[in-house]
């Protein structure tokens, strides 16, 4: 059986789906409880070799995302591990009750993958945009959340997420981001990943942003500013020690594709202001957004190295007042 292989889509650049893609194929030969479902998504999900592989495993339910989640979560309380993979909008848009009730709070083994979050559909305006889904999910008991930064985390997140028992939201970017050069790596649902250290500042990043950070975190260092760089993947549950730990730093950046009400910046805070506050600036987005190209969107709201490290240097300032 010939799996999918990852591919670069530029020189040293990646499309995470094609990670994903591979991995649930290889796994799904190993597994034959795993299924898929989908919601007329088969090509942007990137799942035509497993509909190949195994055409009696995928489930394609057309566009009606609520009953996409909810056979989910029958086939989950079938004994099967459902992987359910849409649109990120539209998986936590339109079937966030199902989400809720039939997924969450029924604690069912389903794994939803939300694909091509944050703007990766950037001109195609807020409609397309999944950048509240983190807000609207990470609320929810029992559900993990983990925003991957590049294909082999995304890899490593999918097999976890098999292995794991109870429910699982994985946030799949379309947008191509290079491997992050860390040695010795290994995956942890729940625990940051050390991309930079540093004790002047801590910068927190999530998804797309991570190798961003670390490029402003080099920036920095040629100024004499020594900041540390948390690859923060789970979402919920937070690495609390690590945030308190980033916090000692005396300053706090985080950076997510997404609506900085609800999401990273938001969960840090929490943290923060009940144990140990310093300043924090958040980078991100601020509601809906213009439409625009993706390079267009980051760049205007700092999602950048050196929006980035602009917004270091207002911590760094806020730190010494």
């Amino acid at each position: 059986m010939t799996m999918a292989q990852p591919a670069p889509q530029q020189a040293g650049l990646y499309d995470c789906r094609e990670a994903w893609a591979a991995t649930l194929e290889t796994l799904a030969a190993q597994d034959p409880r795993i299924v898929a479902v989908v919601n007329d998504s088969v090509g942007s999900s990137k799942l035509g070799g497993f509909q190949k592989a195994f055409p009696e495993r995928l489930v394609n339910v057309g566009i009606a995302e609520q009953t996409m989640v909810g056979v989910g979560a029958g086939l989950a309380n079938g004994g099967k591990v459902p992987f359910v993979s849409a649109a990120a909008c539209f998986l936590t848009g339109r079937a966030l009750e199902q989400v809720k009730a039939d997924v969450a709070y029924s604690n069912v083994n389903v794994k939803l993958v939300g694909q091509s979050s944050g703007i990766a559909y950037g001109e195609l305006g807020p409609t397309h945009h999944s950048i509240e889904d983190l807000a609207w999910l990470r609320p929810l008991t029992n559900l993990t959340v983990i925003v991957p930064s590049d294909p082999w985390e995304t890899a490593e997140a999918i097999r976890w997420a098999a292995a794991h028992e109870g429910p699982v939201f994985i946030r799949v970017s379309r947008m191509p981001v290079p491997e992050l050069d860390v040695p010795n790596r290994r995956f942890q649902a729940g625990k940051a990943e050390m991309v930079r250290d540093g004790g002047d500042l801590a910068i927190i990043a999530s998804g797309t942003t991570v190798h961003l950070a670390a490029e402003a975190a080099d920036r920095l260092a040629r100024e004499g500013v020594r900041a540390r760089v948390l690859n923060m993947a789970t979402i919920s549950p937070l690495d609390r020690d690590a945030v308190l730990a980033a916090a000692g730093t005396g300053a706090i950046v985080t950076v997510e594709e997404a609506n900085v009400h609800g999401g990273l910046g938001s969960a840090v805070a929490e943290v923060t202001s009940q144990n140990r506050p310093v300043p924090i600036e958040m980078v991100g987005f601020p509601g809906f957004l213009p439409t625009g190209s993706v390079e267009w969107l980051f760049e205007e709201y700092g999602l950048s190295p050196e929006g980035i490290a602009s917004a270091a240097r207002r911590a760094l300032a806020r730190k010494g007042a």
